[in-house]
């Protein structure tokens, strides 16, 4: 890590965070972060909250990558759904709660889960659990262009392709939304949010379906993944990836206002500029036994996280037929068609991710 990498602590701390607090500054710096005390764009932030008081901070670009730290007598069971809303109203990347002399648990808003418990090299192992999501590079710009075709503008047989394969991904109940962010954040925050990340709401799983040598079909963010129907706000046309921006390019009907495409639409663009015979891809929150995993745990819609996945979606033995693991996270699955991808899953997939 370079010294440039600037971190800040926001907040005050509650008795039991204290020493955490402390062993994190320590590791951190031992490894080249440079600490400020008001930095005016700080890589990493220690956002210190309490279960009383979970206060966001209110980052001014999306290169700032939030920690809420919490204490808490204990983490309930199941844990998710009760400390999800706190990563959540803090506006957070990751929440670390904290059960002091006993372990600390760590949530992601792709539903991650999972703990560290206290003793030898506790917080050398906490950095390496924080170091993939504070260094990574988001990639969740548009840069919209009128210029779809109009024979397009109400779709095509690939469109209504992803349509019908949303809907059999619910009827399987792959694409959950478990939490509705519009009752976990106050409206200034949720303001806040849509504007930072460009998201309409919180909703898992995503399709595409090559459409050419160099564009995709691609879900929106946000959207019921059941209901796919509106060219430019449902599903979009995704052609290119421009590196200076960190934006995905899409054509989009003149007349339409549109959605932002998934978060995972850079992971897409890799795989099917590399694999010409790659005709279709899907993402679920769900796992499949004995796949070959990413091992570190990134941020959806972060170049990193596409790179690790188009890895190994190159090492597998037919790319056009691989079924890759996202550490803590769910699947990518390729195929040569939607058909194809939903008749190899189908009975397969278990719904719930091993959190390592």
């Amino acid at each position: 890590m370079l010294p440039s990498t600037v971190f800040t602590v926001h907040g005050e701390a509650s008795p039991g965070l204290v020493p955490l607090v402390q062993g994190l500054k320590a590791v951190f710096l031992k490894h080249g972060f440079q600490f400020e005390e008001r930095p005016e764009a700080p890589q990493l932030v220690l956002n210190l909250v309490t279960p009383t008081s979970a206060r966001p901070y209110r980052r001014k670009a999306q290169a700032t990558f939030v920690l809420s730290l919490m204490e808490t007598e204990r983490v309930p069971n199941p844990a998710v759904p009760a400390m999800y809303p706190y990563l959540v109203r803090t506006l957070a990347n990751m929440l670390l709660a904290y059960v002091p002399g006993q372990e600390a648990h760590f949530f992601t808003l792709d539903l991650g889960h999972y703990a560290e418990p206290e003793g030898r090299d506790f917080f050398e192992r906490l950095y390496a659990r924080i170091l993939p999501m504070a260094s990574a590079t988001l990639v969740v710009n548009n840069r919209f262009e009128p210029d779809l075709e109009p024979e397009l503008w109400n779709g095509d047989e690939l469109t209504a392709a992803l349509s019908l394969a949303g809907k059999r991904l619910a009827e399987w109940n792959l694409l959950p939304a478990p939490f509705n962010i519009e009752e976990i954040l106050p409206p200034e925050d949720l303001r806040h949010v849509k504007r930072l990340y460009g998201i309409g709401g919180l909703s898992y799983g995503n399709l595409s379906v090559r459409k050419d040598e160099k564009r995709f079909w691609m879900s929106a963010s946000g959207v019921d993944k059941a209901n796919l129907r509106e060219i430019g706000r449902d599903i979009l046309m995704v052609k290119d990836y421009d590196p200076a921006e960190k934006a995905m390019v899409l054509s989009v009907p003149p007349h339409v206002e549109p959605r932002r495409v998934s978060v995972d639409a850079i992971e897409h663009w890799m795989i099917y500029r590399e694999h010409p015979e790659v005709g279709a891809i899907i993402h679920v929150h769900a796992w499949m036994a004995d796949v070959p995993s990413t091992q570190a745990h990134y941020p959806c819609g972060t170049y990193e996280l596409g790179k690790s996945v188009a890895d190994l979606v190159r090492q597998a033995p037919d790319p056009a037929r691989a079924v890759i693991g996202l550490k803590n996270h769910g699947l990518t699955i390729t195929g040569r068609s939607i058909p194809d991808i939903l008749s190899r899953i189908e009975g397969k997939i278990l719904r719930q991710v091993p959190m390592a």
